[in-house]
């Protein structure tokens, strides 16, 4: 066979194939060694935007701008977790609790460690101590006693307080007052070191919905945790334990622990205080609340000043209102806050402030709930004055009130209040009139609830009662009612009621 049918034959040529491919893959094998022996710092370089474009990969002028852009919100969270964290603190407590002891039979260890008795046959009671956990905001420094802001539920029964700083340094502290009501306590600590970083306090007021928030505590024991997130509402109302706060929901996560640390803006200021969640499962589901810490700002002032909050006191009891009882009376339910008692010689009376008034608003504030009015109030200085707008009888009358230091013994007492019983329009969906027994053709209102010790009590009327008369004049809505019990001219009241389909007629009362 000639050399050129030997270089043409089928063998020859699978031969060749063959060296072919042996020879690049000795070369594709080379080429991945050498990249390999670069390291892996090579590939990190192409983190950075520059590092993508000198490593050839695949860029452009968005893509560049959209990481410069990127990496610059990183170094801003990044800054507020340097300038926050050290102005977070965790606070561990003990609290000691008394538990009621057991008789012998409850007790089959007592023969066996000769557990002590009170002589009685019992058990005494047992001391318990239990440990928690919370965190807190260094706000303030006068001299060596360094204050620390929590939440009243963290620290306020605490008999032991440890606070723990960023670094590790670690002080006995001790409450220096709190606040139920807002759910708000004050701690402090006494050191010579200088270095305390004090927390800025912002302005909760001016937070939008989509605002950065980031949480900064102690979750579940994990110190000085950092989470971002927005401001998902303001303004929310509830809470446990029917705190008079107002609070930021934020979809930062909070969980246990977190409490009684800060949520900050993207500046690093303090906004305000994380309290609590809202969570079936008892851990964050995006549903964080915060105390703004405007709200903080007074409470601050006088549990650290006086060592205990005074609130101002207007002295009315406010309810809600079902439609056709606003429509009697003019107003509408879902912006201001019904008087529905006047406390007899608080500020309101003296000011002119009566039961059926519809606030709607406070010192040229709008006020679109009876919450609103609550905190207003509250942190308004027992002396000065503020002005109430009312809606009565379809007029707007502004009224001066000057405020008084709440107390509790006088807020509470329902003797005092005036009229005392809430009333509703018989034309309200939730009325069932075949329940009340009326006479076809029957007006009047519908009495819902009576306080005991009132005037309403006093005179004997019950829930259930339906009034269509006072002092002979009938009633014919809600509106009517709230008039005839006001009238000035009017000292003495007696009331005609439909009671079990029966007609009834109360003793008199005498107006104070």
């Amino acid at each position: 066979m000639s050399l050129e049918n030997k270089l043409y034959s089928r063998k020859f040529f699978l031969l060749n194939l063959i060296l072919v491919g042996v020879l690049l893959g000795f070369g594709l094998a080379f080429v991945g060694f050498s990249l390999t022996a670069r390291g892996p710092g090579h590939l990190l370089k192409a983190e950075s935007p520059q590092g993508l474009a000198s490593a050839g990969a695949p860029s452009s002028p968005e893509v560049t701008q959209a990481l410069t852009q990127a990496t610059a919100v990183q170094s801003a969270f990044r800054y507020v977790a340097a300038t926050v964290l050290p102005s977070v603190v965790e606070i561990n407590v003990v609290e000691t609790t008394k538990a009621p002891g057991t008789g012998d039979g409850q007790n089959p260890w007592r023969y066996f460690f000769g557990q002590p008795d009170n002589g009685s046959g019992d058990q005494a009671p047992q001391e318990f101590k239990q440990e928690g956990l919370g965190s807190g905001i260094i706000i303030k420094r006068d001299g060596k006693s360094i204050y620390v802001l929590t939440n009243n539920h963290v620290a306020g029964d605490a008999n032991e307080i440890t606070v723990l700083l960023y670094d590790g340094r670690e002080f006995k502290g001790s409450l220096v007052g709190s606040d139920k009501r807002k759910d708000i306590a004050v701690v402090k600590f006494e050191t010579d070191d200088k270095d305390i970083k004090i927390a800025t306090l912002g302005d909760s007021s001016a937070l939008a919905i989509g605002d950065w928030a980031i949480a900064v505590g102690n979750p579940l024991g994990f110190a000085s945790s950092v989470t971002i997130g927005v401001v998902s509402a303001l303004g929310r109302t509830g809470g446990p334990d029917d705190t008079i706060s107002d609070f930021i929901q934020t979809d930062a996560a909070i969980n246990k622990g977190n409490s009684g640390g800060a949520l900050v803006n993207i500046r690093g200021e303090v906004v305000g205080m994380n309290t609590w969640i809202a969570s079936p499962t008892g851990a964050s589901i995006g549903l964080g609340f915060a105390i703004p810490i405007n709200t903080a700002k007074k409470t601050i002032e006088d549990l650290i000043g006086k060592g205990k909050v005074e609130y101002g006191w207007l002295g009315i009891q406010m309810s809600g209102l079902d439609k056709a009882s606003a429509s009697e009376l003019g107003v509408d339910p879902k912006k201001g806050a019904f008087v529905a008692q006047v406390f007899n010689g608080s500020p309101a009376a003296k000011a002119g402030i009566q039961a059926g008034d519809y606030i709607v608003g406070a010192n040229g504030q709008e006020i679109k709930s009876s919450d609103q009015v609550v905190r207003l109030v509250s942190d308004i200085p027992a002396g000065r004055s503020a002005t109430f707008s009312v809606l009565r009888n379809g007029k707007t009358l502004d009224l001066k009130v000057v405020i008084e230091v709440r107390k509790d013994s006088v807020a509470t007492n329902d003797g005092n209040l005036y009229p005392g019983l809430v009333v509703m329009s018989l034309k309200s969906e939730d009325i069932d009139p075949k329940k009340l027994k009326l006479p076809k053709g029957t007006e009047g209102v519908l009495v819902v609830n009576v306080f005991a010790k009132s005037p309403a009590a006093v005179v004997g009327l019950k829930p259930g009662d339906v009034i269509t008369e006072v002092n002979s004049d009938k009633v014919s809505s809600v509106q009517d009612f709230f008039g005839l019990i006001n009238d000035p001219k009017t000292r003495k009241l007696s009331f005609t009621a439909i009671r079990d389909g029966e007609t009834v007629t109360t003793l008199a009362y005498t107006r104070k």
